[in-house]
């Protein structure tokens, strides 16, 4: 018995790495169903009124989120509920970011963009947070259904964005920060990733280690509130043009990071969404050529992001935003590390591409 136990939890770990990292919602429809309408019910003996349940979702980072439509006098809310002690760490981190920025007095013109936070209930049986739904259509659903808008989008995101970063940041000389943006990262994919602490795999993460951390020390870059993850899954726009009109999901925000992170974050997703390829493979073909492509430096300079061209190292700023975005990914929920396939498409490449440099 003692023998078949670890063979039989290798077992269960092999086939959870095959599984697709998004919850099979059909499965789990049933319970969820009856958890959000225990919430809502609780939201109404607090005074909120609503109708129904609607648009019901597991996410990948182990939150059930649910959208409840208003009466006449009650605007319609986004109820957010986590379903593991890191999505309740991260949801709580949420809520406290959109406050601070809701209290910035240098963000009255962006203030609009934000999620208005009607309640934030973190601890408890059913913690939950509920917030004023935004107007528009997720950024990613829109660029399925009109590719079209590709370009107004891209622009009208990375303007904003660097409203955002305009309105808060100033240049700095990177010294002590490096060892906050860079090493709790790697520290997050080697625990998280098996690949990422033997063999190969730790060379490479040194590698990648001794390179940001080289290349950063010493550059003077824009510091300021930084999404942390901005991509066209977290912008809301206008389904006629494209525009924005609200952001969404601000748990890995802060009010000193890179800002630079977030238009290289939106510029190499966007690539992903619309050429159908996963991001560590656009990443690591960055690494490769040493560059970024011609139509991508284009969309940087929308922004107040310097010239790609007029870096000596250009794969540097693409590698720290792609270390930031898979180590939030990795953090968020253990669904991605334990994936082959997302290990595989989004982490492999990138590090076996710096290690060959």
């Amino acid at each position: 018995m003692e023998d078949s136990f670890p063979r039989s939890e290798l077992w269960r770990a092999r086939v959870r790495s095959l599984l697709p990292i998004r919850p099979r919602g059909l499965l789990t429809r049933p319970a969820d169903l009856l958890t959000a309408r225990r919430l809502a019910s609780r939201l109404r003996a607090d005074g909120i009124s609503f109708r129904d349940v609607h648009r019901l979702e597991r996410t990948v980072s182990d939150l059930l989120v649910f959208q409840l439509e208003g009466e006449a006098t009650q605007p319609p809310l986004v109820v957010k509920h986590p379903l593991s002690s890191r999505a309740a760490t991260s949801l709580a981190r949420e809520c406290e970011a959109v406050r601070q920025l809701t209290l910035d007095d240098r963000l009255d013109k962006w203030r609009h963009l934000l999620p208005t936070v009607e309640m934030c209930l973190p601890e408890g049986r059913l913690p939950l947070v509920a917030e004023g739904r935004l107007p528009g259509v997720g950024g990613d659903t829109l660029l399925r259904h009109s590719p079209e808008l590709a370009r107004n989008v891209a622009v009208s995101a990375l303007q904003a964005v660097g409203e955002l970063h305009r309105a808060t940041g100033h240049p700095e000389r990177v010294t002590t920060q490096v060892a906050e943006w860079v090493h709790p990262h790697l520290d997050v994919l080697a625990e998280e990733i098996r690949w990422c602490r033997q063999g190969p795999g730790a060379a490479a993460m040194e590698a990648l280690r001794e390179r940001l951390t080289r290349g950063l020390a010493g550059r003077t870059l824009t510091v300021a509130w930084t999404h942390g993850d901005y991509h066209p899954g977290n912008i809301l726009l206008s389904e006629e043009l494209g525009t924005l009109t609200g952001v969404i999901d601000w748990a890995t925000t802060r009010p000193n990071g890179p800002c630079a992170i977030d238009s290289y974050m939106f510029v190499l997703a966007l690539r992903q969404q619309l050429g159908r390829r996963q991001l560590g493979r656009i990443v690591a073909d960055v690494v490769r050529r040493g560059s970024l492509l011609p139509e991508d430096r284009h969309l940087l300079a929308q922004t107040d992001v310097p010239p790609p061209h007029e870096d000596p190292d250009e794969a540097l700023l693409p590698l720290l935003t792609w270390l930031w975005h898979v180590a939030g990914n990795a953090a968020k929920s253990a669904r991605y590390g334990r994936s082959r396939r997302w290990v595989a498409s989004n982490v492999v490449p990138v590090l076996k591409e710096v290690a060959a440099r």
